[in-house]
Order: structure tokens, then sequence, then C-alpha cells
């Protein structure tokens, strides 16, 4: 077993643009062309190359880039009983563009029957670790649980199920820790949480989504803070666990914007994570002083380098932004990535897997450039 722990210098998020060939199969399974194992043949195969490429850049962090899912959060929660989901007629309001994601909520009393369907898929990456790579595991925050079924959108169907909030945060707690407990049987000992939550509290009408005030907002902070540290403290001592703030990805949109200031005190100071990856790639994300808020010693990926555009950035750009970053947290405490992951969604962001690679090899220059080979 790799005893590496993440995050690297050079790092990423997780998710990558589907090959042309998975697209097909998933469309023909969908269609009814091909069944379920001739669907997971062309996943598993997809799967490996896309972790060659990886090992090929020299990368120290392997994942199934998603390649399974549909997409980046519902497809876990889809794993558990008690929870459905429909196609969409409306979908979810992107800028721009309304995410067709299907709509998911609950239908009884949330728990686990057997195992959930992404130990089984971690234990495919696991089998492809070698004595330079490790294999991580992103899901969902417990946070991004509790938010999907209690936003007001959703919130009148949970109720008749959970007309105690308290059970509700009791019942993901517990189905968390069963998932997180079969994942570390499995092997996986780098867990992402990932999180878009604090990007809509960050949002300057975050409130008006939670049907409250911006004074209000702070308690729904400090309620999602408190689901994400439970599971945190219930977690295997020696699993290293880190969160992907996310203000939302898909086909290059984005759902949220507004600087950490507003929510730093709590997501950074109090939430028991070892780092953060954060997006940093536009104007949306504000500037890097509430990174000082950043508590302990606490790791903090700068996500500088946007999968959101094909455009390159500048090399040097990117450097003088980590130095910037640096006058608030210790250089030591820093690590790159790109901003998100390049594929949320199955659709994909807007650019060529050529692109996507060449933003990864920007990652690992400037890494090596500014902190070493």
């Amino acid at each position: 077993m790799s005893n590496l722990q993440t995050p690297f210098r050079y790092d990423f998020v997780g998710s990558f643009l589907r090959p042309e060939k998975l697209k097909k199969a998933r469309r023909q399974f969908n269609e009814g062309k091909i069944d379920a194992a001739a669907l997971k043949k062309v996943e598993d195969e997809a799967i490996t190359e896309l972790v060659s490429k990886i090992k090929e850049l020299g990368y120290h962090v392997i994942t199934d880039g998603e390649f399974r899912r549909a997409t980046w959060h519902l497809d876990f929660m889809w794993g558990f009983d008690g929870i459905s989901h429909t196609p969409t007629k409306t979908g979810l309001p992107f800028h721009g563009e309304a995410a067709m994601v299907d709509d998911t909520y609950i239908v009884g009393k949330i728990g686990l029957t057997g195992e959930h369907p992404f130990v089984d898929h971690f234990r495919f990456v696991k089998a492809l670790e070698d004595e330079n790579t490790v294999a991580k595991q992103t899901i969902p925050s417990p946070a991004q649980f509790l938010a999907q079924f209690t936003m007001p959108f959703n919130r009148g169907c949970t109720e008749k199920h959970y007309p105690n909030e308290q059970e509700l945060v009791n019942d993901i707690v517990a189905a968390y820790g069963k998932v997180i407990d079969d994942l570390y049987a499995a092997g996986c000992r780098n867990l992402q949480l990932d999180d878009c939550t604090w990007g809509m509290f960050a949002d300057k009408i975050g409130h008006t989504l939670y049907g409250t005030t911006r004074e209000g907002i702070v308690d729904f902070q400090k309620s999602h803070k408190d689901i994400n540290n439970k599971v945190i403290a219930n977690a295997p001592k020696d699993m290293i666990i880190n969160t992907h703030v996310c203000r939302g990805n898909f086909h290059s949109t984005y759902a949220s914007e507004g600087a950490y200031d507003s929510v730093a005190d709590i997501l950074f100071d109090e939430e028991n994570v070892n780092a953060y990856f954060l997006e940093f790639d536009d104007e949306r994300s504000g500037g890097f002083a509430p990174l000082a808020k950043v508590s302990g010693e606490k790791k903090v990926v700068l996500g500088l380098i946007t999968t959101k555009s094909p455009v390159l950035e500048d090399k040097q750009l990117v450097i003088d932004r980590i130095h910037d970053a640096e006058k608030y947290i210790p250089l030591e405490r820093l690590y790159l990535s790109p901003q998100c992951g390049f594929a949320s969604c199955e659709i994909g962001n807007k650019l060529t897997e050529e692109e996507q690679w060449a933003k990864l090899r920007l990652v690992k220059e400037v890494a090596e450039e500014v902190w070493g080979k």
C-alpha cells in the first residue's frame, strides 16, 4: 500500500474530460443497446488509460477521473437507501446555462444496505497505484449532502420523512461513517470532500437561496461546518481528509461568486480538514487576504489554473500570484492545482483533452520552479 499523502506540490481536483469512446458507450447503455457489463469494460479501459497518462505526466495522485459518474455529487447520493432521482425538466440555474442534472430527493430514511458502489470503484483505482502514486477518492461533502435536501427547493419533500432536521443530520453522519470505514478497509487513506456550499454562502445573494438574511446565513455556515466535522471526527485517524471548495462547475459555467472573506472565520479556522483546494482563477474568488485565517498547520492548494477556459495561463503571472498568497500563509503550506475538475459532470468543460493536459503540464512546471523538483 502506498504511504504517500495528499496534497502534492502539483495536484489536481479529480475529474477529467470523458473520452469519446466512453461517452458513446454511456449513450448506448442509456439507449439499451449495451448492458452494464459492456459499459463497465469501456469504463475500465478508459480509467486505465487515464491513470497511465497521469503517471506519464509525473503526478503522484491518481483518480478514476469520475468516469463512472454522471455528476460529481448526485451519483454518490443515489447509492444510499431513501434517495431517488428523476430526469430534470428545469435544471439548476448556472450563469448562462441551466445544469441539466437529475432532480434528486428523499423518499425514505437515509441508510446504506450493503456496500456503496463507490467503494468498488475505488478498489479499481487502488490496484493501479505504484511506488510513485497514491489513489484518492473524491465524494461530495456531508455539508453538500445536507444542503441538497434542506435547501428550499427540496425542503418540503425532506420534511415528509424528516420533520426533525437533527435526525436527518444523524442519519447522514452514520451513512458517511459506513462508506468511509468501507473505503478505509479497501485501502483508501486519502479522501477529498467536494463542497459547493461555501461558494453559495459567500455569494452576495447566498442567503436568499437558503431563505434567510445575511446575518442568518452564519447559522447555516456553522451547521454545515459541524456536519463536516462530525464525519471527519468519526473517520480513521490516519485517513487524510481534504476538501475542495467550489462555486459550481458545469460546461464552463458557474453557479456562485464571491470572495472567501465572509466564510473565512468558520471555514478556514474551524473546519477540521488537512487541506483546502481553493478556487482562485478569476475575480469571482476575491483576493488572498482571507488565507490568513487558515488555522494551525492546515494546507492550501491554490487553484490558479482555470479548467473553465482553454486559454493557457502565463507562467510568470501564476508564479507571481503564488508569492502574493505567500504574504498571508507560509509558502511551505501552499500547493498548486487547477481551480476545479475538468468535467464535474459528464458534459465536461469547453476545452479539448490536449488543452486539459497542457494545463496540468503547466501546473507541474510552475510548482517545480517555485518549490523545486
